[in-house]
């Protein structure tokens, strides 16, 4: 990452990123909608620029329609789909793939407006170009979910592999959000604190975990085996947590062992940010500082109570969706208050934001 820049000709191109932000935000919820209406598949192929539009006409419709029915996911789950419905599911995958060629674009032609202006600077070349490698990783990624569901006997995309797609989405959009504050935020409003540092970096490595388990949640809709709280199917410890063998298989495929996991790591979260905060409490930063160290437990103590929300409405409705996407934007927003606390608290006086 390129050194701070506390320069109005790098304000713009900060304004560029946080926009980006907010873009891949958008397209991560997007993404939760389509896995959870179970859209993913609705669309077969990869045409990048043939595909940017959707079906014109009733013609073109069935041949999608067709397409689908070749998939496993309509012989076993949805033989009964009308066009109708398959429009709906169309729709979400359609408006999820449109929405990263819009971003595409986004970022292309701020690039190429801001080479052109000479914005610029020579440490920022660097981390542009893995910006957009990251960018483009996070689509292949895509792809290979897709495909991981176009498979005889897979009626959905590999959980595994939207747990990959999704971390991929959160590195990018922390990459990005990193990027435009190394550019906006002075050295001056830096807080020195080795050990506050230390303990934000441990949080931050369980929640990555902790993320990776809330995909694996999503992927197998894991919630509807276990709605109920604070109990698990009422047990604090059920016993199917050791139902698949070998045990191993218990921490990929199990939903009522994901569940479990799942639960005991936003305890685990919850109890350390408590910490985290009464020790950043007793710290005499800057006015930033003081003024955003209460983000984390805000956004944690939101994040559990809107995850047990999800898990105790899943059977009923559509709640599932839409208390699990309120769930997915509360997650992203603690991610990105624990990144600004790393950015904001430094183990040393040295500027230095790789």
């Amino acid at each position: 990452m390129p050194q701070n820049l506390d320069k109005p000709s790098s304000k713009p191109i900060a304004i560029w990123l946080l926009a980006g932000v907010v873009m891949i935000m958008i397209q991560v919820l997007l993404g939760g909608i389509t896995r959870l209406t179970e859209s993913g598949l609705s669309i077969t192929e990869w045409k990048p620029i043939t595909g940017t539009l959707p079906p014109l006409n009733t013609a073109e419709w069935q041949v999608e329609f067709d397409k689908y029915k070749n998939t496993d996911q309509f012989r076993y789950i949805h033989a009964d789909f009308t066009l109708s419905d398959f429009k709906f599911i169309f729709f979400w995958e359609w408006l999820h793939r449109f929405w990263a060629r819009v971003l595409g674009v986004v970022f292309l032609a701020g690039f190429v407006y801001f080479l052109v202006r000479k914005k610029f600077k020579q440490e920022m070349i660097i981390p542009m170009i893995i910006l957009f490698l990251l960018g483009a990783l996070q689509g292949l990624v895509g792809w290979i979910m897709v495909k991981s569901g176009l498979v005889p006997e897979k009626m959905f995309v590999g959980h595994i592999e939207l747990a990959t797609h999704f971390i991929a989405a959160l590195v990018l959009l922390c990459y990005t959000f990193w990027f435009a504050l190394s550019l906006l935020v002075p050295r001056d409003k830096l807080v020195i604190n080795s050990s506050l540092k230390k303990f934000a970096i441990t949080i931050v490595c369980i929640l990555v975990i902790q993320l990776i388990y809330g995909a694996f949640m999503s992927g197998l809709k894991a919630a509807t085996a276990a709605p109920t709280w604070p109990d698990i199917n009422g047990k604090l410890i059920p016993d199917q947590i050791n139902g698949l063998s070998p045990w191993w298989k218990n921490l990929l495929e199990n939903k009522i062992a994901i569940q479990l996991i799942h639960r005991s790591l936003a305890y685990l979260l919850t109890i350390l940010v408590f910490i985290w905060t009464m020790k950043a409490v007793k710290i005499k930063g800057n006015y930033i500082f003081n003024k955003t160290k209460w983000l984390p437990v805000f956004f944690i103590l939101l994040q559990v109570v809107l995850g047990i929300l999800t898990v105790i409405t899943s059977p009923f409705g559509n709640n599932l969706v839409w208390f699990g996407l309120a769930h997915q934007f509360t997650a992203m927003l603690f991610l990105l208050t624990m990144m600004w606390m790393l950015f904001l608290v430094r183990s040393h006086i040295k500027l230095n934001t790789v």
